[in-house]
């Protein structure tokens, strides 16, 4: 009986998809604790986030001029360490579909390759 490979690279994937929300998590956290990364990085997002949401909810009920408040300073840094945190889970699950299709991709073009050069060896022969 042959034992095929062990198929460490989708291990090795599930891991990494595995290890990728403790980290958006300790993003997150460190997002909350600075200002800087808060101010920059998590409330922009995050108010153009919940200024698309609600243009669409008020466009959706029928209101069409009215103003959107931005949100509080700390709803924004919440709203926006969590957008992050989803982009980071996604961002690394994209990049494991990506890696296993690339690896699947060579996978199928070597054992076209090994196809290829047996249909050749065996013409020569015959």
């Amino acid at each position: 009986m042959v034992v095929g490979a062990f198929p460490i690279a989708k291990l090795l994937y599930l891991g990494v998809r595995q290890m990728s929300k403790p980290v958006a998590n300790r993003i997150k956290a460190g997002a909350r604790r600075s200002e800087f990364f808060k101010s920059y990085i998590c409330l922009p997002p995050a108010q153009i986030y919940h200024w698309v949401e609600m243009r669409t909810k008020m466009r959706i009920m029928g209101f069409r001029g009215s103003t959107i408040k931005p949100l509080n300073e700390d709803m924004a840094a919440e709203l926006g360490a969590e957008l992050l945190g989803e982009a980071i889970i996604f961002l690394i699950g994209t990049g494991c579909m990506v890696l296993e299709y690339s690896r699947q991709a060579s996978n199928s073009r070597r054992k076209e390759e090994e196809l290829t050069e047996t249909i050749t060896t065996m013409r020569m022969i015959m």
